[in-house]
């Protein structure tokens, strides 16, 4: 069967061009004594708005490999897709995101809800899970409540899982489930009986993405009640342990971060965590790279520079069309907004600056940095006059690529 390994890096690449950059950073962590494994995902929205298609990021990620003459285990993962969305990736990914968050809180069979319910009468009462404080309160009314918000999602996850099996054959791919796009975070208790009904269907998940308590805005910093948090996430890694030994789940299930770049903030937290229980993680970090192609465009100046204002200026007027897919993933203040006149009065630093994440330096605007986090559609839109500024200015784009990912990323996360 395969295994994903107990760390794995989810890299996001929406234009297919900075795939050895990213495998670059990653090998320079495990060279310091690591094993993490690089996943390339993409989904089947940013396939739509860069026209592009699952075979390309296997192509990249095949290409990025042999050329860093790569020996370790990685993966193609179809970030986010549902029955209607999976079949062009099947050939090509060996890593599904079974993303069921838009079935919580379906209407699930009467019987059903009864049948799922009799199956835990024996965890009624107090239950004590190994390392948290207090035992849960298992009752009958919580039961049904959890059967209510979370069986139809499961079934759902059950359902593309018997897809895939029947398409690809068992033990041939890397199976997550993901419920992180909603506004109402699970509790590690709604966690434990999720993972019940997945085993129960037979689902052999690896890796779950719940969604957390706080904002994991797309390519900033977590915005939250860090405690909490902590909190939260030591009781998830806790609660996937009991599961696994309690329901005969796959061994090396770990917690799944959606939306994990740039949570700075939060990567100690888990590094703490992860470390104390000898457990793994699984961090997706989508669109930290494309935001670092127009970092590099700006740096390298004359038209390259033009370009990154030329996307934000479009991006400006065009906000509410490309906020809109992106509403619970974002929060931008327009008022904060630079108008289109200044930002083209800015020197190639000055733009990169209010880019690039680096929370505490002057220059830096999370409401700009947002905006232009969601206007890849813009670039794309521009064709290969994007394209061709990627090939021309390759080597600045791709050393902040890999200086993004070591640097901000994985040495905070891996405390390198």
């Amino acid at each position: 069967m395969m295994k994903l390994g107990k760390y794995s890096f989810g890299v996001g690449d929406r234009f297919s061009h900075e795939g050895k950059a990213q495998l670059r950073a990653l090998m320079k962590a495990n060279h310091a004594g690591l094993e993490i494994i690089p996943v390339w995902n993409k989904s089947n929205r940013e396939h739509i708005y860069v026209n592009s298609h699952p075979s390309d990021v296997r192509k990249e990620a095949d290409e990025a490999v042999k050329a860093l003459n790569y020996r370790g285990p990685y993966f193609v993962d179809a970030d986010h897709i549902n029955l209607k969305t999976v079949a062009p990736f099947v050939e090509v990914s060996d890593f599904f995101t079974l993303d069921v968050a838009a079935f919580i809180g379906k209407e699930s069979k009467k019987e059903e809800i009864e049948a799922f319910i009799s199956s835990c009468e024996k965890y009624l009462g107090q239950l004590h899970v190994p390392g948290i404080a207090k035992p849960l309160e298992i009752t009958r009314q919580l039961l049904e409540e959890i059967a209510n918000k979370f069986l139809a999602a499961t079934q759902q996850a059950s359902e593309i899982y018997a897809y895939l099996k029947k398409e690809k054959g068992e033990g041939n791919f890397i199976t997550e489930v993901s419920m992180d796009e909603v506004e109402t975070p699970q509790t590690p208790v709604e966690m434990l009986f999720i993972l019940k009904m997945l085993a129960d269907k037979g689902v052999p998940v690896q890796t779950i993405a719940p969604k957390f308590t706080g904002r994991f805005n797309k390519g900033v910093d977590y915005v939250g009640d860090l405690d909490q948090f902590a909190k939260e996430f030591e009781e998830d890694v806790l609660v996937i342990d009991f599961a696994v030994k309690e329901f005969g789940l796959p061994e090396e299930l770990k917690l799944s971060v959606h939306s994990g770049s740039d949570k700075f903030s939060i990567y100690p937290i888990m590094a703490k965590i992860i470390n104390k229980y000898n457990k793994g993680l699984h961090l997706k970090t989508a669109g930290t790279t494309w935001l670092e192609e127009v970092i590099g465009l700006a740096i390298a100046g004359d038209d390259g520079l033009t370009a990154a204002k030329k996307i934000y200026a479009s991006a400006y007027g065009r906000r509410e069309e490309l906020c809109a897919p992106y509403a619970d993933v974002i929060d931008i203040d327009p008022d904060k907004l630079p108008s289109v006149n200044e930002v083209n009065s800015w020197s190639n630093e000055k733009f990169a600056n209010t880019l690039r994440h680096i929370p505490n330096h002057p220059d830096y605007n999370p409401n700009f940095r947002q905006l232009i986090h969601v206007a890849y559609k813009v670039a794309a839109e521009m064709g290969t006059e994007y394209t061709d500024l990627l090939k021309k200015y390759a080597d600045i784009i791709g050393s902040c690529v890999e200086e993004n990912i070591y640097d901000r990323h994985l040495k905070r996360l891996f405390n390198l």
